[in-house]
């Protein structure tokens, strides 16, 4: 579904990314770890379309990666994209409305009422049924985010690109978060990609876990070199320990518990 042929990212001098090559079937959860600026959000971004690469390219079904965002990507950053001023069913009617209706803005009548339809079964799949006519600031950060996931998923997407989607949620609510996104996952047949902090969270919710790392370095030149995909770790979560050992013993990777 997604090819990554020898993508290079630089800003100016600097290197971020080198060498990127990579294949991912449709259906694949992929998970992005690595240190803090080794290049894991800005991948993201690329493959969003936010970021177009230096060098190489990424093909969607044989064809390049449009240059910009479109209804096939749904992304979640970390800090929820939601607007205060809306309701949480309006958060996520928005989402269709404006692609139907590109000169008004709005929808009315029975396409109107059709669409708060589909948005509310959506939103009480992701256990948001109960607070429709709430807004964003009433919310808990757990409660946010699964509006924010319902966002994504209105449009349909075929890629779920997730960025730290839970690294400001307590444990409780993160363990629940990830509960939810393994159903949507599986119900909803999407391919996802999430960048984490958290090397137990990628072994844990992944099929696939990406390893981005910065091989080669001059003191000298610290921006002459970038990071690029050290391990690609096809994850039987049933079997993951003899995985998990190995990327703990990487420099610079937090230790597993």
């Amino acid at each position: 579904m997604i090819q990554v042929k020898n993508v290079w990212k630089q800003y100016g001098e600097q290197i971020v990314l080198e060498r990127l090559n990579l294949e991912i079937q449709e259906g694949e959860f992929c998970a992005l770890v690595g240190a803090s600026g080794c290049g894991k959000s800005t991948f993201l971004r690329m493959l969003l379309g936010q970021e177009s690469p230096s060098r190489g390219q990424i093909l969607l079904d044989g064809q390049p990666l449009r240059a910009e965002p479109d209804p096939s990507r749904g992304v979640v950053f970390q800090r929820y994209s939601v607007f205060p001023h809306l309701s949480v069913l309006e958060n996520v009617v928005i989402g269709m409305e404006l692609p139907h209706s590109r000169f008004l803005g709005r929808l009315i009548g029975a396409d109107k009422q059709r669409l708060r339809e589909t948005a509310a079964a959506l939103l009480t799949r992701v256990g948001l049924g109960h607070a429709l006519d709430k807004y964003p600031s009433q919310l808990s950060g757990g409660m946010q985010q699964r509006l924010a996931i319902a966002q994504a998923l209105i449009v349909k997407p075929r890629i779920l690109l997730l960025d730290e989607p839970f690294g400001a949620l307590d444990p409780g609510t993160r363990k629940d978060m990830h509960v939810l996104l393994n159903e949507l996952w599986q119900e909803h047949k999407l391919t996802i990609f999430m960048v984490t902090h958290d090397l137990s969270e990628g072994f844990t919710l992944a099929s696939r876990v990406l390893v981005f790392d910065k091989m080669r370095v001059d003191p000298h030149a610290p921006n002459a070199y970038g990071a690029h995909i050290t391990y690609n770790i096809p994850v039987n979560r049933r079997k993951t320990s003899g995985a998990l050992a190995s990327v703990a013993s990487l420099p610079g990777q937090p230790a597993i518990h």
